[in-house]
């Protein structure tokens, strides 16, 4: 992963890519990956661990990044797991009620996880990674285009 946070993609399988897809996933619009996934067009066969399901979790915050905790409040999310015939177990966390963008993102997870890897990455993630990309730009120009440059007059000496 980059020092300036932009997430990379790759399929090599360590803790830190797959934290870099499964956050793209959590965070990706749900009708361009459901576009995405169908385009892809192969469901596994799965298993479910834990069928989709709705909850809560508590979100805590820290002032200044370094106090203390407090919590912040709850957020509705949306969890799920399950296995592939080999063996190979797949998650999905989204923030939300979405079930289908949950079920989605484990089926992505799990084959990420396979030899599927680099076609999952190459038709659903560098997609999903470019859009983002997109409108982080997007979002830095329209920012940009607001910055006011303060300067200060000196004034002779009276």
């Amino acid at each position: 992963m980059n020092s300036d946070k932009n997430m990379t993609v790759s399929s090599t399988g360590d803790e830190a890519d797959r934290k870099a897809w499964m956050g793209l996933l959590a965070t990706a619009d749900i009708r361009l990956l459901s576009e995405l996934w169908q385009g892809y067009g192969h469901d596994p066969d799965h298993t479910w661990l834990r069928p989709p399901e709705v909850g809560g979790v508590m979100v805590r915050g820290r002032m200044g990044a370094s106090g203390a905790p407090f919590n912040l409040g709850e957020m509705t999310v949306t969890r799920c797991a399950l296995t592939l015939p080999d063996g190979t177990v797949g998650h999905g966390y989204v923030q939300g009620r979405s079930k289908g963008q949950a079920e989605t993102a484990a089926k992505v997870d799990a084959l990420m996880q396979t030899d599927a890897a680099e076609d999952v990455r190459r038709q659903i993630l560098s997609p999903l990674e470019a859009v983002k990309q997109a409108r982080k730009m997007s979002r830095a120009a329209k920012a940009a285009a607001t910055k006011v440059d303060f300067f200060t007059m000196v004034r002779g000496e009276d």
